[in-house]
């Protein structure tokens, strides 16, 4: 890269359009027009969840656009990969030239943690305005084609990352068919035992003192239980532990025990140590492992758990109650064959987790040093 670079502000390469909210009577979860997103509450890696509908939207992103969180946490970015509408915690990021827009989502990247320092020193409030987002100064290279091949060197990790993602959600849909056409569908089923979860699988309750976590042991909460799928991809480190935790083993299966997390079913990629607010799962014997996973993540079973959970506030479940859970037995030769086919499966997805984390660590390392300046790629 040979061009000058400079400082520019985001309102001078891009228009700026902040979210507004339609009535709430417009929402809907039937699919009923244009996917509605609030904030970052929708955003996954790259591109948002679709969760509430809008059927009179009042602000509309199309295919493409940069997605941009203007509440807390402010500066995260998404992009969209559909036409959308959005809320009062994001804004619309639209780049005057469509080249340039993915130059403009790295160097918005760069900046979340600047957006982070301000809002721990109290200077915007937990909100961000039409002219705090306009007056971001953004590192701009002169040259587009300077700023086409730093998008072009993050972008390629980027586009793995999200290939790998699209690839365990394939090898998700494949295992959840066999499972519904083996022991949902077979017609056979109804010569199989009666038997419920207890008889396949079983809680371990490993417990552990706070004062005999090693402080980098990785930990998994709540809040990195995967939603809709089992590709448990996020951890972090248990840090400064003041609370009793249970200890996990690569290929467990974690379950969220708390009722707006019902539908959180991972399998853990590590071992580590989880909070109490999860239930550790394993197959009794080897060959029941993929029928463990079948029923623990399907529909029917949260709807079993839902229903007789107990509390107000914050309904919960327990080991007591999933064990309860009916269904027909098959013997386990059978168990093991649908085993045979689902676990190749699972130790991919696993695999594509760990080729991703190594890709985002290289790429959150070149990031700022793209974005500086520091490191300079050739044409």
């Amino acid at each position: 890269m040979r061009g000058k670079w400079r400082e520019v502000h985001l309102g001078d390469v891009a228009e700026i359009v902040m979210g507004q909210s339609p009535p709430g009577s417009t929402y809907n979860e039937s699919g009923d027009g244009l996917p509605f997103f609030q904030g970052v509450k929708d955003f996954g890696y790259r591109n948002p969840t679709p969760r509430v509908f809008c059927s009179r939207p009042s602000r509309v992103a199309q295919l493409g656009d940069i997605l941009f969180s203007v509440r807390a946490p402010i500066g995260r970015v998404n992009i969209a990969d559909r036409e959308c509408t959005i809320g009062r915690g994001l804004s619309i990021i639209q780049p005057r030239d469509k080249a340039g827009s993915r130059y403009i989502e790295f160097a918005l990247r760069y900046l979340e943690p600047t957006w982070q320092a301000i809002e721990g020193g109290g200077s915007v409030f937990g909100n961000a305005t039409r002219q705090d987002v306009e007056l971001l100064s953004l590192t701009w290279p002169d040259e587009v084609s300077d700023r086409r091949i730093i998008a072009e060197v993050l972008g390629s990790l980027d586009d793995k990352i999200e290939l790998n993602r699209r690839m365990n959600a394939t090898l998700e849909s494949m295992a959840k068919a066999v499972f519904k056409a083996w022991f949902v569908e077979n017609e056979e089923a109804k010569g199989w035992e009666a038997g419920q979860f207890s008889d396949i699988a079983q809680n371990i309750r490993r417990g552990i003192n706070p004062t005999d976590v090693p402080p980098e042991m990785p930990y998994i909460g709540l809040e990195h239980m995967p939603r809709r799928n089992i590709a448990l991809s996020e951890w972090g480190r248990t840090g400064d532990v003041t609370s009793n935790k249970f200890k996990f083993k690569k290929g467990e299966i974690l379950f969220g025990k708390l009722r707006p997390y019902f539908h959180k079913v991972g399998i853990a990629p590590i071992d580590g140590v989880c909070s109490t607010d999860l239930l550790v799962v394993t197959p009794k014997q080897p060959e029941y492992f993929g029928l463990v996973l079948g029923h623990i993540s399907s529909v029917d079973f949260v709807n079993f758990v839902d229903a007789a959970s107990e509390g107000t506030k914050m309904p919960r479940t327990n080991w007591e109650t999933m064990a309860r859970y009916p269904f027909a037995l098959p013997d386990k030769k059978f168990a093991a064959e649908y085993t045979a086919i689902v676990r190749p499966m699972v130790e991919k997805i696993q695999h594509n987790i760990e080729e991703s984390r190594t890709l985002a660590a290289l790429r959150d390392a070149l990031l700022p040093r793209l974005m500086s300046g520091e490191v300079r790629v050739g044409r």
